[in-house]
């Protein structure tokens, strides 16, 4: 009879504990709406009472105007698909060698052992210090740029897969193995979704770093990008264009964030209900 009570009690409980659960999940996306809005706002205001010099900071309304006219003569289109193509192809260039490496570390210590001073010493030279080299080896053209965006995000997703995999439990391994698991059963049953948490989280990161690093390259070696176009538009005083530019990159930063999370939550559906179950 006790027991009868306490089945009865705890889908109700369930239902009590979810409700608020997801009333805080709805606040929480409006409270990540108002911010950026006030923030805005506040710019908005500050430049309106002169707080602010318009010379420097442009509101967000005259950015505004200034993106819709450059959007609708295309000529940010021009400069965002030279930017994007050197993304692209860097990331892709740089990601797919450094998830097999960080596999490879994180399974074999003996590679471990091999590639980690390699490592070590090469991962905290600054990339972009690196393009003179680059520009000498590859000429200034776009295989240049691409290059560098390749080894900026390439560390990154190396260290981030090789963690990935030796964070495995290996109780996990060996339970595996008890029920017969091995070479390459093991690897793509257990492992490699084991660890892709671990490699889409440097993924993420790894764009986010291509996009700067590609800015960055474009204020010395291009001439069509939106880093080239933010560079051209400081050196003559079109600060408009120049805030343009700056809202781009972070729309391209939202979108690639957000597009790799669903993309994650797709691939990984078990990690997103793990990640409740842990809340």
């Amino acid at each position: 009879m006790e027991a009868v009570k306490n089945s009865q009690v705890v889908p109700v409980l369930t239902k009590s504990i979810s409700v608020p659960a997801k009333n805080n999940e709805a606040r929480y996306r409006v409270i990540s709406i108002i911010s950026p809005v006030i923030f805005l706002v506040l710019w908005e205001t500050l430049v309106r009472t002169n707080v602010l010099d318009h010379r420097f900071f442009p509101t967000p309304t005259t950015v505004a105007v200034v993106l819709i006219e450059m959007i609708s003569s295309g000529e940010i289109f021009d400069h965002l698909f030279s930017s994007l193509q050197r993304i692209v192809a860097g990331f892709i260039l740089g990601a797919i060698p450094a998830i097999v490496l960080g596999m490879l570390m994180g399974m074999s210590r003996g590679v471990r052992a091999f590639l980690d001073p390699i490592v070590a010493l090469t991962y905290p030279i600054p990339k972009l210090s690196l393009l003179p080299l680059i520009i000498i080896l590859f000429g200034i053209g776009e295989a240049s740029k691409i290059v560098v965006v390749a080894i900026a995000g390439f560390f990154i997703v190396l260290i981030a897969t090789a963690a990935g995999v030796r964070r495995i439990d290996p109780t996990l391994l060996q339970a595996a193995n008890n029920y017969g698991a091995h070479g390459w059963k093991l690897f793509s049953k257990v492992i490699l979704p084991a660890s892709l948490p671990s490699i889409f989280t440097g993924l993420r990161l790894a764009l986010g770093t291509s996009l700067l690093i590609i800015v960055a390259a474009e204020f010395v070696a291009a001439k069509q990008g939106i880093g080239y176009l933010i560079w051209l538009s400081w050196s003559t005083l079109s600060v408009g264009e120049m805030y343009a530019g700056l809202v781009v990159i972070a729309i391209l930063g939202l979108l690639f964030t957000t597009g790799l999370e669903r993309l994650g939550k797709r691939l990984m559906p078990w990690a997103e209900e793990f990640r409740e179950r842990s809340k």
